[in-house]
């Protein structure tokens, strides 16, 4: 299972930018202190780079 990404949303979407909460959404993450787990690919990471101020990446 090391092709996956584990990730928590800590920090909310509300204040920012349509984009930024649209990327949120993408990846799953609609309610604080959720948890997601999606493969690990280079357009999960570009989502993740967009909004790494709003959330935690565990990798697994």
């Amino acid at each position: 299972m090391a092709d996956t990404i584990t990730f928590t949303l800590v920090k909310s979407g509300i204040g920012s930018t349509k984009k930024i909460r649209a990327t949120l959404t993408g990846l799953g993450l609609t309610k604080m202190q959720k948890k997601v787990t999606r493969k690990d690919t280079p357009e999960i990471r570009g989502m993740l780079a967009k909004v790494e101020h709003l959330v935690r990446i565990e990798e697994v």
